[in-house]
């Protein structure tokens, strides 16, 4: 039988959240490491974009993104409910004005007449909402992890490490601890294994 083959990068965020929810939802299939400067040439076939992450499922078109491929993993089983406890409202903030103003912060120099400071404010705005919605609950949808904690989670994390002493400090008490507490999880720790950069046998 053809594998689910995921192609991967390890630090990427999109590709983090497709690892885990592919994870929880126990699929089975092949990892395909890739190092985004020498992009596999079977990745590029089946996802000429060139992103990744990228799913490819056995008689249906390749899952090109990150969204898509969570979805597609609870679909198949999702034992912890994560489904139940999503928030589109959320995620679209995270995925696009957070995201936004993350990349002009992290990245100021691949920009022209970026303030990387006032991203950075714009950034830490929607990271205060955040921390008023945990102050209540332990995760961003109730008392367990959900589709919107995982979803959002790997770029709370790459913006605190942008500069992890500054963040640290940050009046952001329940988003540290829901941070932490994401990091500590044995499911993060699984999809971060790190693996070598995949190549054809042929």
């Amino acid at each position: 039988m053809t594998e689910v083959i995921i192609y991967s990068f390890r630090r990427c965020p999109y590709a983090m959240r497709a690892r885990m929810a592919l994870s929880v939802s126990g699929a089975s299939y092949e990892h395909r490491e890739v190092v985004l400067r020498d992009k596999p040439p079977e990745m590029l076939e089946v996802s000429p974009k060139g992103t990744v992450p990228v799913l490819v499922v056995p008689g249906a078109p390749p899952l090109e993104e990150s969204l898509d491929i969570m979805h597609w993993a609870l679909g198949q089983n999702d034992p912890e409910g994560w489904l139940d406890r999503s928030d589109p409202h959320l995620i679209e903030t995270n995925d696009g004005p957070f995201k936004h103003h993350l990349d002009r912060y992290k990245y100021a120099t691949r920009y022209d007449d970026v303030d990387p400071q006032e991203h950075r404010a714009a950034a830490f705005d929607i990271l205060e909402q955040l921390d008023e919605r945990l102050a209540g609950t332990a995760y961003l949808c109730g008392a367990r992890r959900g589709l919107a904690d995982i979803a959002i989670f790997p770029f709370i994390r790459q913006f605190a490490n942008a500069d992890r002493a500054w963040f640290d400090v940050l009046d952001l008490p329940a988003l540290q601890k829901w941070l932490e507490g994401l990091l500590a999880s044995d499911l993060f720790a699984g999809v971060m294994q790190k693996h070598p950069q995949w190549k054809s046998a042929d």
